[in-house]
């Protein structure tokens, strides 16, 4: 070979070399790329059918106040005792077939598979025509079996509970079939389980305060205290207890339209469906910076114009149409879309309703809300103290039982007699439903399945007091009323 040949070949292997490791570094890349991506992506899992989305999908609660979904999911195996029957659907939660999880519970990838609440987890519930019937899903009425609380009680207490350590999460979740591969293994071990122990801690000791409050049982929730401790961090132990009471029930959420600009939330804070909409997700664990915008108003723009679900039930149409001057008489001024009164404030003196509720929202709590996405168009700017309760529309009202803010009156029927004739005490929880007195059934302790909640309604935020709007009427009249409203 002579001397001038040897560059060439020298420059041939040298560009085959580079050739070489150009290939290993992409490959590399490539395997690096498959291995990272679900580590730093963001991505929740996404539905075509709004119905799903609304069921499933993610409002933006998984980063921040989300579990690792298979910690999660293997909760209710280590600490059955925490609960008062087996798994999440104890709590009243509601499982269809084929889903990994409740209704209400959204799954986004950060890092690992993270589990949150949406806008469903408080607006979706079931309804039997008998005990032995099977439950029909419906969204967007209250959520009657869900006792959310127990379940915020639960993942607040796991945490500070010996059974919560590596061995034993991963030893169940290899028992419920999930085989983790030695990195997987490896990340939950050093990571994953030890940084959601410490957040959960964290989220217990905000949630404290909720050891000393009352269950508030199913279809309920104390709206906004919680939300000082966790989005403001206000020192729970120095309020006024009387500040503490202040539960309320889950409302409907269709047929949004004709509700912009009235007065909304029970005590009427708040004049923009947006921003209660908004709200309403940080209430259920989105943060400003994490909340999910797209999500949120994809779910906005379906109940923009959704209507409520007519009543399934047969109606004495003679006896209803007695009963519609009767409604337009006494009850379309304040409840009838277009009517006087609709979505403006009732004075708590002349309505009578108990009030813990109405106190539980402060001008302190309000003052911090208006400072949330400031420099941004969503910044609040809606919210205000109220003297009273709003006057609702009654669109649906039939899926709305226990009736008044606090879900004190089980039926529309009792509702219409005088505090002193309400029923003292009652069962909630039950899905089945009281065509006679409308409201679901409530003097049943217990089926085959669980126990019901029961409800004393000489509580401080149990109170049945107030509204007595129709008491007056006679027994006949109030039938006919009750039978007209069906149909609303």
């Amino acid at each position: 070979m002579s001397e001038s040949e040897n560059p060439t070949l020298l420059k041939g292997a040298f560009k085959s070399l580079k050739r070489f490791w150009l290939l290993i570094i992409g490959v590399v890349l490539v395997i690096t790329l498959v291995i990272a991506w679900p580590l730093i992506s963001n991505s929740p899992v996404r539905y075509a059918d709004i119905n799903d989305h609304f069921k499933y999908g993610s409002i933006g609660s998984e980063p921040v106040n989300g579990v690792p979904y298979w910690i999660w999911k293997v909760l209710p195996a280590i600490f059955p005792d925490k609960l008062p029957g087996e798994g999440y659907a104890s709590l009243g939660f509601i499982y269809e077939p084929g889903q990994d999880r409740p209704i209400g519970f959204s799954k986004r990838r950060i890092f690992v598979d993270r589990v949150g609440l949406n806008c469903a987890v408080c607006h979706a519930g079931t309804v039997r025509d008998t005990p032995d019937s099977t439950p029909r899903v419906i969204t967007t009425m209250p959520s009657n079996t869900v006792d959310l609380s127990g379940y915020i009680k639960l993942i607040s207490e796991v945490a500070f509970d010996p059974r919560f350590n590596a061995d034993r999460i991963l030893a169940e979740i290899a028992a419920q079939g999930e085989k983790f591969n030695p990195i997987q293994k490896l990340i939950y071990r050093y990571l994953v389980i030890p940084q959601t122990r410490d957040a959960l801690i964290a989220q217990g000791s905000l949630l404290a305060f909720l050891d000393n409050q009352l269950d508030r049982g199913p279809g309920r929730v104390d709206t906004f205290n919680p939300y000082k401790s966790l989005q403001f961090r206000f020192p729970m132990d120095h309020l006024d207890p009387d500040e503490l009471i202040g539960g309320a029930d889950f409302p409907s959420i269709w047929n949004q339209k004709p509700r912009e600009g009235l007065q909304l939330h029970w005590d009427g804070d708040n004049d923009s469906v947006d921003e209660r909409n908004l709200s309403a997700a940080l209430g259920a664990g989105v943060t400003p910076t994490t909340v999910d915008l797209d999500g949120i108003q994809r779910v906005a723009d379906w109940l923009w114009e959704l209507p409520p679900p007519p009543y399934p039930y047969e109606i004495n149409q003679n006896l209803a149409a007695v009963g519609k001057p009767i409604y337009e008489n006494n009850c379309a001024s304040c409840h009838a879309f277009g009517g006087s009164k609709v979505g403006k404030v009732t004075p708590i003196e002349e309505i009578g309703t108990d009030r813990y509720r109405l106190d539980s929202y402060t001008y302190e709590l309000l003052s911090n809300q208006n400072t949330l996405f400031v420099g941004t168009p969503r910044r609040f700017k809606h919210f205000r103290k109220t003297n009273g309760y709003a006057n609702v529309p009654l669109d649906g009202v039939w899926l709305r039982a226990p009736y008044l803010h606090n879900g004190s009156v089980p039926t529309l029927r009792d509702l219409l007699e005088t505090p002193e004739n309400r029923p003292k005490e009652f069962y909630r929880g039950d899905d089945v439903f009281d065509q006679q007195k409308v409201g679901f059934v409530s003097d049943v302790a217990e089926d085959n399945t669980k126990e019901f909640f029961k409800i004393d309604t000489t509580i401080p935020g149990n109170l049945k007091s107030g509204h007595l709007y129709g008491t007056d009427l006679s027994p006949e009249a109030k039938d006919a009323l009750v039978e007209y409203m069906k149909t609303l």
